[in-house]
């Protein structure tokens, strides 16, 4: 099960780290960390990014490499996998501890680790369940997923707790990645069965804020019932195969004659009769 573990307080001596990756994510964890007063060194392909954070304190690195030998701790959040091989293939990891942040699968943050181990650097993994705003705001909801090895975990999760609250899935190295992906999956469901809906009533004379509203109530008052998902409904509320079958075809039939493509449905029915 995941451990969440609420940010704690600020440590008392900030430790120092180092940043690679300057997006709208890395932006948001650099002015965190600087916020709470930890000596920051970052480092970005596109420079110009750099500028406000080297206002704030941050020291700004010419290159990646020498970006990881200011600090024993390392942070990156970059584009995908590939970019944090480009980005490392030339700085020495002997001694660093490298927490990778980016989106990756678990075979590729299983793979990250076996290399950062081969260079001597101790690793985490981490998958960040928030977007930037929600970055620095306690009560946001937002979290970052951590695997790998708890003593290392421990070691240095008030830093890691400083933008996002903490939660640690496990020691296998692919766990985050696996939850991160899982949840984002659910998420871009959820999302692509909006704008299925809003197409849906796009051209029949609705309110599409009125709509949006009762879009975003339906969707609340349903998101507690995926948990079910962990063991299926209960029996007796179980939809019988005679009725889900039926409902599938019905919202097949209205996509159709709405004039609107059908693929999320079918991708999504787990069996449509009558199609």
């Amino acid at each position: 099960m995941p451990d969440n573990l609420p940010a704690p307080t600020a440590p008392t001596s900030p430790t120092p780290l180092t940043l690679l990756g300057l997006g709208s994510m890395g932006a948001a964890l650099a002015r965190t960390w600087l916020a709470a007063g930890h000596p920051l060194t970052v480092w970005n392909r596109s420079p110009g990014r750099s500028a406000e954070l080297a206002l704030r304190g941050a020291r700004v690195a010419d290159t990646a490499a020498e970006a990881v030998a200011a600090s024993p701790l390392v942070v990156t959040c970059l584009l995908d996998d590939a970019s944090v091989r480009e980005a490392l293939a030339d700085a020495d990891l002997a001694g660093k501890d490298l927490v990778d942040l980016t989106t990756s699968t678990p075979a590729e943050s299983r793979a990250r680790a076996a290399w950062a181990a081969e260079r001597g650097a101790r690793f985490l993994d981490g998958g960040i369940m928030a977007v930037p705003p929600m970055i620095g705001a306690p009560q946001s909801g937002g979290y970052v997923l951590y695997s790998g090895p708890r003593a290392l975990f421990d070691e240095h999760r008030e830093v890691l707790a400083v933008p996002a609250a903490t939660r640690y899935v496990g020691a296998e190295f692919g766990l985050a990645a696996l939850y991160d992906v899982a949840l984002l999956s659910a998420m871009t469901a959820m999302f692509a069965g909006a704008r299925h809906a809003f197409a849906l009533v796009e051209n029949a004379g609705i309110d599409r804020k009125e709509f949006g509203g009762l879009l975003a109530d339906w969707l609340a008052a349903m998101a507690p019932a995926t948990a079910t998902y962990a063991a299926g409904p209960p029996a007796e509320e179980a939809t019988s195969p005679a009725v889900a079958e039926a409902g599938d075809a019905a919202l097949l039939r209205t996509a159709r004659e709405q004039g609107v493509d059908t693929a999320l449905l079918i991708a999504s029915a787990g069996s449509v009769s009558g199609v």
